[in-house]
């Protein structure tokens, strides 16, 4: 298990930036009609009435698209976090609209790492997420937890 970043290889203050997710509007119209049917995600004509001015994402399907980048990144970079799921975030926040045409990336900074006192075999991470669209404007950002394995013991 070399190949995996333990708990013990995490410190406060690792950044990363990474990922690259084009945003369809034929994306958004179904991602809202299955799980968020307001008019300005479902109706490019009604969005335009709206407060945003035109079809947007849903937060939640803008949180989707930061789960593909950051899994993708996690199996790509050689040297994946053992992790064994998330409890949850805090302070999510959506900041900005994410349209169609909009290109996300994310940024990341790792703001706690805390050993199990009751789980020798792990420990949690907490890092403060941004969301970024293609003009490096922070559109949500969120402090989210994730549960890692320690280093196993010879």
């Amino acid at each position: 298990m070399s190949d995996v970043r333990f708990l013990e290889d995490i410190s406060v203050g690792d950044t990363d930036s990474f990922g690259h997710y084009e945003v369809t509007e034929a994306e958004v119209l179904e991602f809202a009609a299955e799980f968020d049917d307001q008019p300005f995600h479902t109706d490019p004509e009604a969005a335009k009435g709206s407060i945003y001015g035109g079809l947007i994402a849903s937060g939640w399907h803008t949180c989707a698209m930061m789960m593909r980048m950051i899994i993708d990144h996690a199996m790509s970079s050689g040297t994946p976090a053992a992790v064994l799921g998330s409890p949850g975030f805090d302070d999510l926040k959506w900041l900005e609209p994410v349209r169609p045409g909009d290109t996300l990336s994310l940024r990341s900074e790792v703001i706690d790492v805390v050993p199990s006192t009751s789980k020798p075999d792990r420990g949690h991470i907490r890092v403060h997420t941004q969301i970024l669209n293609q003009s490096g404007t922070v559109v949500a950002e969120m402090k989210n937890l994730a549960i890692v394995l320690r280093r196993p013991t010879p």
